[in-house]
């Protein structure tokens, strides 16, 4: 019974977590899905756009202008990682890794310090209504509704002629230039939109907790990915399956916290999460074949 209230009381907060960490897996899904090209950059962009928004916010800049500089930043750490890749012949995990290392001096240069407080300054949800960082159910409300506009948005440009460029150059890059399509320039642009969004969401964060630190994005990729396991068949769930994987992520954490867990059992128990997911049906199709082959 215990178990059950501590869980219950910790639902808002993660369904919270959850909305915030969508954009996120909706970052990570699109180079993985949609382009076909995986990318870790995710992990470096996310505290850029943090530190980035803190520093400008300290910097006496509007908390608006300043997380859009945020996500042209991920647009930017995407791109560099995208020209790497195939400017360099670099495999797009080593060029992840790269831009990633490179990222984490640039966080410290841009706050001049590993972690910076915006206790008191002016932040984003403020300048909305200010009612909005005393109510967990409107920051919910909040962040549900740009979701809601972001999935609309790219269902839409990706039904366009340059969606349509970009998502046949996941399906096949190698016939992309017979067509006319430049695959160089949808990769850019797709790792640097994916990035963006991923940054965006830094942003966000470093705004709702107060402070931007160069360590906030640490192992904040494998939650994508652990979001991104479910929904791979239509372009629609496509682009709901980081939403609702995240959503269901955090409620699993919850679950598993409300068990007595400590918040550091969380990285463990989501990588064993993942493995489990992937492999149960490799296992299943092996046993299958063997019971078929005896």
């Amino acid at each position: 019974m215990e178990v059950l209230n501590t869980f219950y009381h910790l639902i808002p907060i993660t369904a919270v977590q959850g909305l915030l960490y969508a954009f996120v897996a909706m970052g990570v899904m699109i180079p993985f899905r949609l382009l076909n090209v995986p990318d870790l950059t995710a992990e470096g962009a996310f505290p850029l756009g943090g530190c980035l928004i803190a520093a400008l916010i300290t910097a006496g800049l509007h908390p608006f202008l300043g997380t859009l500089l945020a996500a042209a930043a991920g647009f930017l750490a995407g791109a560099v990682t995208a020209l790497i890749h195939l400017k360099f012949r670099v495999h797009s995990l080593l060029a992840g890794i790269l831009t990633i290392t490179m990222l984490w001096s640039v966080n410290l240069r841009l706050m001049g310090k590993p972690n910076t407080p915006l206790f008191g300054l002016p932040n984003l949800y403020d300048w909305i209504d200010p009612a909005i960082m005393q109510s967990l159910a409107l920051q919910g409300g909040l962040l549900a509704a740009a979701l809601a506009v972001l999935v609309l948005a790219l269902w839409w440009g990706l039904h366009t002629d340059v969606g349509l460029a970009l998502r046949g150059v996941g399906a096949n890059s190698q016939l992309a230039p017979a067509l006319a399509v430049n695959s160089t320039r949808y990769i850019v642009v797709g790792l640097g939109l994916a990035n963006a969004i991923t940054a965006a969401a830094g942003a966000l964060l470093a705004q709702s907790q107060g402070y931007g630190d160069v360590n906030m994005g640490f192992g904040m990729l494998i939650n994508g990915l652990a979001a991104l396991i479910i929904g791979r068949r239509t372009l629609l769930r496509q682009l709901c399956a980081p939403v609702v994987g995240s959503l269901l992520y955090y409620q699993l954490s919850s679950l598993v916290l409300s068990f007595g867990l400590v918040p550091s059992d969380l990285k463990l128990v989501t990588g064993l999460f993942v493995l489990i997911t992937i492999g149960w049906p490799i296992l299943k199709g092996r046993a299958r074949a063997g019971s078929i082959a005896g």
